[in-house]
């Protein structure tokens, strides 16, 4: 298999569920380039980031469609065109923008099923970026995918691999209800095995990316990469971590997160969404309430602190989850076991 990147993945996999079918279309700022030069023909650069380069020039301007500067309009008019027959794919350019299209979403797009007693089916992909790390300031950098994984009607996707990528994104294409995918910039330049060909990863079984039996860690999104390299080193000591990346967090696959716990009796679960009514709480909740005699040790979670994103270059560093600090809540909650693990060599 080919080495790729998740920047990759996503425009491959674009392009082969649009060769695949004719009702995918793609809609949002820049996505076509935008940057038309003197001669009227597209630079085609496919957003900030590179995304959807290529894809204009392929499938044309009806089905590659820039919008202008509007996101209540590009989402809103995703869902209408969903409502026909079409499978929208939304890019949303930063998931901070969601306030301003927060009605299209929660209020229209999420409840269309509900409301038409299921005869209605809206098969909208939104496409956004999420996540600290690249210095892009406080209105650019969030990781709110909690506050949309509790809109019922929602499905919210966080692929932390390539292969997840492409998978994963070909899944929410294909499927009929809204998803949100949710994808992290700092991992755009992440690569690993892809297959050339298309294939699809269901909704809500989750990744184990590292297999362990002393403590479990559930990581989302870029804190899974963290996570599983704080496990790799630690290993080096004797102590055995368990990763499960949930690779959605609606469905969340909570099978597999109880079925982690039982065997290691330990959780430390980490979240780059700030604390409060975050995937870490509602873990750690679902886990203290459905498995608490599992338990050998208090749950731990790692998110981070209750403010925004900072500006400042290495506040931002500090704000972020770091592998120091989720080694660090491993070792605390080893060590609170009355019976701790001993390191076996």
């Amino acid at each position: 298999m080919a080495i790729k990147t998740i920047r990759e993945v996503i425009n491959e996999t674009l392009a082969q569920e649009m060769r695949r079918d004719p009702r995918v279309i793609v809609l949002g700022e820049d996505v076509t380039g935008g940057r038309g030069g003197s001669s009227g023909v597209d630079e085609a650069a496919g957003g900030v980031f590179g995304l959807t380069a290529g894809l204009a020039a392929e499938f044309g301007h009806k089905r590659v469609i820039d919008t202008p500067i509007t996101e209540s309009a590009i989402i809103g008019a995703a869902g209408g065109a969903a409502l026909t027959g079409m499978r929208p794919v939304a890019e949303l350019m930063f998931i901070d923008f969601v306030g301003v299209c927060l009605d299209q979403i929660m209020n229209q797009i999420a409840k269309f099923r509900y409301m038409f007693g299921g005869k209605a089916t809206t098969p909208v992909t939104i496409r956004t970026m999420m996540g600290a790390g690249m210095g892009a300031g406080p209105q650019h950098s969030s990781a709110i995918y909690p506050m949309l994984t509790s809109i019922p009607g929602l499905k919210v996707v966080l692929p932390a691999t390539a292969y997840d990528a492409k998978g994963l994104l070909a899944t929410a294409i294909r499927d009929d209800d809204p998803v949100i995918f949710c994808e992290h910039k700092a991992l755009y330049t992440e690569s690993g095995e892809v297959p050339d060909e298309e294939y699809t990863i269901p909704f809500g079984e989750a990744r184990i990316a590292h297999e362990g039996e002393h403590i479990t860690v559930v990581a989302f999104s870029r804190m899974a990469v963290f996570a599983t390299q704080v496990a790799r080193k630690l290993a080096k000591e004797g102590i055995s971590v368990e990763v499960i990346d949930p690779r959605t967090s609606s469905p969340l696959d909570e099978g597999a997160i109880f079925d982690s716990v039982e065997k290691t009796g330990r959780l430390v679960v980490v979240d780059e969404a700030n604390p409060m009514c975050s995937m870490a709480s509602e873990v750690a909740s679902l886990v203290a309430c459905e498995a608490f005699e599992c338990l050998r040790a208090p749950i731990a979670k790692v998110t981070a602190p209750h403010t925004p994103v900072p500006a400042h270059l290495e506040l931002e560093q500090e704000y972020v989850p770091s592998p120091a600090r989720i080694e660090s809540a491993i070792r605390r909650v080893l060590d609170a076991d009355a019976a701790p693990v001993a390191a076996s060599g």
